[in-house]
C-alpha cells in the first residue's frame, strides 16, 4: 500500500500564494515610505531610523487596534478595499491624542484561505490610510489558518509608533475649566459599534438606500474612518491645544471623561450637530433607546479637541476642509453631561 506523502498545501497552506501576495503588495508599501524607512519589505524586522536631531526629549507613543466585526459587512458585500483605511485610522487616530506625529505601522492579516487579490484590496487600503496618516507601512505578516477560520474569513490588526516631544504631550494635566470643546465631524460609524448595527440591519437589503438617498445602506455601513492626525498635528501647531478626545467605542459619554483631570467635567450639547441620518436609520430600525445610541456610537463626532480658544480652532479645521464646530466646555463640575440629547 502506497503512502499518501503530507504537504503544506494539503494541509491548506499554499505557498506560491503566498509569493504571489507578496509581489502584489510590494508596490503598495513602496508608496508609503518616508526618508526614515531602511531597506523594503522581506526582511525579518521593519527598520526605521528616528531623526534624532529634530528631537530634543523625543517620547515614543505605541497603539495597536483592529477593525472588529465591520469585517463581516466587508465579506458580505464583497468590498475589501476600504476596511484598511479603518486599521490605519482607529491606530493613528490614537496615536495622535497624546500629539504623536504617526511614523510607522505594521499590520498583521489572518485569514482562512489566502486569496493574493484579495489581500491586495486590504493592503492597498492600509497604504491609503499611512499615505494620508504620513506613516510608512514598514511591515506585517500574514498567516492562513485553515481548519480554525472559515476560507472566506480574515481578521486584521495594526500596530503603530509616533512620536512627540515631552513637553509638547497633550493630556488631562493641560485641561482648564472653560476651555472649549470642538467637535469633528465623523464619516459615518468609523469601526465602533458594529456588533450591534449588523443585528439591526440583519435581513435588509444592503443595496438598497432605505431613505439614505446618496448611498445604499451597505455603502455607508462601510465607508471607511476618518483620519484626524495631520489635522489635529496641524491645529496643535497653530492654535493651543490642551487634550483630544479619539471618539471610538462607548461613544462620548465613554471617551471624553479620559481626557479631563479630576475635579473637572464637561458639558456637551448635542443640539449644536444633527446626527448623520445613518444613526436614525439604525436607531429606527432597531428600537435603540436614545441613552444606548449614544453609549455605542460617535453620532457623528469622531474627534473632540480640547482648546483654549474655540472659534479660533473651528476656522483653523474649517480652513482645512473639515467640518468642525463648538459643541461644548469644560466645567468645574465632574462628570460628563450631554444635554439636549435628542435624535
Amino acid at each position: 500500500m502506497t503512502q499518501r506523502r503530507a504537504t503544506y498545501e494539503a494541509a491548506g497552506v499554499s505557498l506560491v500564494a503566498a509569493e504571489d501576495a507578496v509581489e502584489r503588495l510590494k508596490p503598495h508599501v513602496a508608496r508609503t515610505a518616508r526618508p526614515e524607512v531602511l531597506g523594503g519589505i522581506g526582511g525579518f524586522g521593519g527598520l526605521f531610523e528616528l531623526d534624532v536631531s529634530r528631537w530634543r526629549r523625543p517620547v515614543l507613543v505605541s497603539a495597536t487596534d483592529g477593525v472588529g466585526t465591520k469585517l463581516e459587512l466587508a465579506r458580505e458585500l464583497g468590498r475589501h478595499d476600504t476596511v484598511g483605511v479603518d486599521l490605519v485610522a482607529m491606530v493613528v487616530d490614537d496615536l495622535v491624542v497624546p500629539g504623536a506625529e504617526p511614523l510607522f505601522f505594521l499590520d498583521y492579516v489572518a485569514v482562512g484561505r489566502l486569496d493574493p487579490a484579495q489581500l491586495e484590496q486590504v493592503v492597498a487600503g492600509i497604504a491609503d490610510g499611512c499615505v494620508t496618516a504620513g506613516c510608512a507601512l514598514i511591515g506585517g505578516e500574514t498567516a492562513e489558518h485553515p481548519g480554525v477560520m472559515a476560507a472566506d474569513r480574515y481578521d486584521l490588526a495594526g500596530f503603530g509608533v509616533g512620536v512627540v516631544e515631552r513637553d509638547a504631550l497633550l493630556g488631562p494635566h493641560r485641561v482648564r475649566s472653560r476651555d472649549a470643546l470642538v467637535a469633528m465631524a465623523s464619516t459615518g460609524l468609523h469601526a465602533n459599534g458594529y456588533s450591534l448595527a449588523r443585528r439591526i440591519v440583519a435581513g435588509l437589503d444592503l443595496r438598497a438606500d432605505h431613505g439614505l438617498y446618496v448611498q445604499s445602506l451597505g455603502d455607508a455601513l462601510l465607508r471607511p474612518t476618518r483620519i484626524y492626525a495631520p489635522d489635529c498635528l496641524a491645529l496643535a501647531a497653530a492654535t493651543e491645544v490642551h487634550a483630544l478626545c479619539h471618539v471610538t467605542g462607548g461613544g462620548i459619554p465613554g471617551n471624553l471623561p479620559r481626557v479631563l483631570p479630576d475635579g473637572l467635567g464637561a458639558a456637551v450639547d448635542t443640539s449644536s450637530w444633527e446626527p448623520p441620518t445613518l444613526f436614525r436609520l439604525l436607531q429606527r430600525c432597531g428600537g435603540v433607546e436614545e441613552a444606548e445610541m449614544w453609549r455605542v456610537f460617535n453620532m457623528g463626532v469622531g474627534m473632540i479637541a480640547v482648546v483654549a480658544d474655540g472659534p479660533a480652532a473651528v476656522g483653523f479645521l474649517v480652513d482645512r476642509g473639515l467640518d468642525a464646530w463648538v459643541c461644548g466646555g469644560v466645567t468645574e463640575s465632574g462628570g460628563v453631561e450631554l444635554t439636549d440629547v435628542h435624535l
